[in-house]
């Protein structure tokens, strides 16, 4: 058997400023943009610059309670976990964009991590996992 997580939803404000804030301060690409006139919105699809795994679906809030679940899906946990292949880089570019790190480098025995805020609140990992790590072995 094989599976896979396709999409995880992310609940947003509004399509644009969170198109904005990911194509231009995290760099993720733009993979879908459909307006879905059936049900009054659009399906918009981002992922990192050249991910190979799950994307992150931009789910506009339609209700008072999704509304209240933007930017604290997790109830204060971090919620998703960016890696990358070049920690300092990414962190350095995301510090110069005003990104808010809320903790910051600390070097695990799994790799390099920081914790930053989204442009809702939402925690991130910003991690560069070891070589040898598990997960790391499953992307390469």
């Amino acid at each position: 058997m094989k599976q896979s997580i396709v999409h995880i939803a992310l609940v947003v404000h509004d399509y644009d400023e969170a198109i904005e804030f990911y194509t231009q301060k995290l760099h993720f690409e733009l993979l879908e943009d459909i307006f879905q006139p059936e049900q009054n919105k659009r399906w918009v699809v981002i992922a990192p610059p050249n991910s190979q795994g799950t994307t992150i679906l931009l789910a506009k809030a339609s209700k008072d309670e999704q509304e209240s679940f933007i930017g604290n899906q997790t109830g204060g946990r971090v919620f998703l976990f960016l890696n990358t292949d070049d920690f300092w880089r990414d962190y350095n570019e995301m510090v110069a964009s005003g990104i808010e790190i809320v903790r910051q480098p600390k070097t695990m025995d799994y790799g390099i991590v920081a914790v930053f805020k989204d442009l809702y609140g939402n925690l991130w990992d910003l991690l560069q996992l070891n070589a040898d790590h598990l997960i790391a072995k499953r992307f390469t």
